[in-house]
């Protein structure tokens, strides 16, 4: 699904973007990325952010987490979350809905072996067919430089 692109709206003193990234460019830094932060909501309100490993694939976020985990109780309770990638200058920041996906038989091996080139290592098909947490974009902010090209990604909802 093709997001609508626009400037970012930013205060007056940060400059005017005159230019906008291409959702192309911008998902390629998503995939290619090793290291994601996630933030959630806890119980009380309070932020919550961890990182966590995955891959971006089909225009969303994949990743685990033991049932146990503090960001795996946070999403059962509010699947609100926001993903931003490490680099905070060149910045992607993935506002999304996070929900457990069970996927079939050919999803999973796919998951897999996705992890496995990505990372060189990574759990069997198996595991992906107990569930893993899919993050669907709502909106992505990215910038390679605020003040020139700062731009917000806003996706359909479904």
């Amino acid at each position: 699904m093709e997001p609508t692109v626009e400037h970012l709206d930013l205060p007056a003193a940060y400059g005017s973007p005159d230019r906008l990234l291409r959702w192309l460019d911008v998902e390629q830094r998503l995939t290619e990325a090793t290291v994601y932060w996630l933030a959630t909501t806890q119980r009380g309100g309070a932020p919550h952010v961890v990182p966590v490993d995955g891959m971006w694939l089909d225009g969303a976020a994949w990743f685990g987490g033991h049932p146990s985990t503090h960001h795996s109780r946070n999403l059962r309770r509010d699947p609100r979350a926001v993903l931003h990638l490490e680099n905070g200058t060149a910045a992607v920041i993935v506002h999304g809905v996070a929900a457990v996906h069970v996927p079939d038989d050919a999803g999973a091996e796919r998951l897999a072996v996705a992890a496995k080139q990505k990372y060189g290592y990574g759990q069997p098909a198996s595991t992906y067919r107990e569930g893993v947490w899919r993050l669907s974009p709502v909106k992505v902010l990215a910038w390679d430089q605020l003040h020139r090209d700062a731009t917000r990604f806003r996706f359909p909802s479904d």
